[in-house]
C-alpha cells in the first residue's frame, strides 16, 4: 500500500472511544507515516507532502495531549 493512501486511511480514521492501547498504536503510527513522508519529502520537497505531514502531526498532537494530560499552568 503505498504510504499517502496509508496517511489518508488515518487522517479519516475515528479516534473517539479509543483505549489507552489503542492510542499508543495510533500516535506510533503517526509517527510511522510522518518519518515515512518526510524521507520522500527531502528528496522531492513537494508542498503536497508538506500539507499532509502538517496534518498529521495536528492528529498525533492530539492523541498525545490525550495520552500524557494536558499540562498545568
Amino acid at each position: 500500500m503505498d504510504i499517502l493512501e496509508e496517511a489518508t486511511i488515518f487522517e479519516n480514521a475515528k479516534m473517539s472511544h479509543m483505549t489507552t492501547s489503542d492510542r499508543v498504536a495510533a500516535s506510533r503510527e503517526a509517527k510511522r507515516l510522518i518519518l515515512a513522508i518526510n524521507e520522500i519529502y527531502k528528496q522531492t520537497k513537494s508542498t503536497m507532502l508538506m500539507d499532509v505531514m502538517k496534518r498529521l502531526t495536528v492528529k498525533k498532537k492530539r492523541i498525545d495531549i490525550r495520552l500524557k494530560g494536558r499540562p498545568s499552568s
